[in-house]
């Protein structure tokens, strides 16, 4: 028996190929599997061909899959799937097949009963959560118009401006007044504000992001208190999505963390912050930093959907090729 996972995000998709008793027959990779960046038809093209080529790399044919397990940044709501599912029928005929948002795949890679509450924090940000009943409930994941207030993108944006009243002096000096324009190349901040200006630019470069992190622990207060803020807005999150489930009682629940800020990031300064909020909300939690891939979250459901149960040994031969986070 055959399945596989496909991981769809923004910047690249990413497929494997497995067998039921978890060995990785093959792999392959594309590029963004976000349709809401670039339409349904060239993400779905993107998803083909990674799963194309992890299918090579197996020998084995697309009508050999008894399942496959789509986990998609931006497949949000109904209206997202009502333009994905034909898609996907159009351009691949598999036996059978599931699509789901990649904050529930995610949520798979760190508990092993699929309940509880996934933050993703990655160049944006998500939440969502899953209970016993099978309910499962998103909260934010359609940036900051719509009231999120975390991700490397809005890191940046409040970083950039953040600076420049830095500079300006209607907020003390940030070690980021130096910092940030050095990091972007420009000789002061005179020079990098004129040219966003002149070139008319309106996104903050995701690169900031990592300026941030590094000002931290050099003790800037400005960074400090943004990843502050950002560790403050996911424990909000997380402690809205245990409510939208109806509360889980007694029970410990995990808080799978996910994306590169929360996983590869790891500022402590957020971290605290965000265990405050839910502490608050529900004492009884468990922050867990999963290893794996996401990917593998998408082939653990599939295996959970043909009843292949997911057994130390399939967890090492998913960590043997080298699982960890792509």
């Amino acid at each position: 028996m055959y399945l596989a996972g496909v991981d769809g995000g923004g910047s690249k998709t990413f497929a494997v190929v497995s067998d039921s008793h978890g060995a990785i027959l093959g792999s392959g990779a594309a590029g963004c599997g976000n349709h809401q960046m670039i339409g349904a038809e060239a993400a779905v093209a993107n998803l083909k061909l990674a799963l194309s080529l992890a299918l090579e790399e197996a020998g084995i044919r697309e009508g050999q899959l008894s399942f496959v397990q789509f986990g998609l940044a931006g497949a949000d709501r109904r209206f997202d799937m009502d333009r994905l599912h034909p898609e996907i029928e159009k351009q691949m005929r598999l036996r059978e097949w599931n699509v789901v948002c990649d904050t529930i795949e995610g949520l798979r890679t760190g508990s092993p009963d699929h309940l509880g509450v996934v933050l993703v924090c990655g160049s944006n940000s998500n939440a969502a959560g899953r209970n016993k009943a099978g309910q499962t409930v998103q909260v934010g994941g359609f940036d900051a118009l719509f009231g999120d207030r975390a991700g490397g993108y809005y890191l940046a944006a409040q970083a950039f401006g953040r600076t420049i009243r830095s500079w300006e002096g209607r907020e003390p000096h940030s070690l980021l007044v130096e910092l940030v324009p050095a990091g972007l190349g420009f000789p002061g901040m005179q020079e990098m504000m004129d040219y966003y200006l002149d070139e008319e630019i309106e996104t903050a470069p995701l690169q900031l992001s990592f300026i941030v992190h590094e000002a931290a622990e050099s003790g800037d207060w400005l960074s400090r208190e943004l990843l502050g803020e950002m560790g403050k807005e996911l424990g909000m999150s997380a402690a809205a999505v245990i409510r939208k489930l109806g509360g889980f009682g007694e029970e410990t629940v995990p808080i799978v963390l996910t994306g590169s800020i929360l996983q590869s990031g790891r500022s402590q300064l957020l971290l605290d912050a965000l265990e405050k909020e839910v502490s608050a909300a529900h004492p009884q939690y468990q922050l867990i930093i999963p290893e794996l891939a996401p990917v593998f979250g998408a082939v653990m459901m599939a295996m959970d959907h043909l009843h292949i149960e997911v057994t130390d040994e399939i967890i090492e031969n998913f960590e043997k090729f080298g699982g960890h986070r792509r």
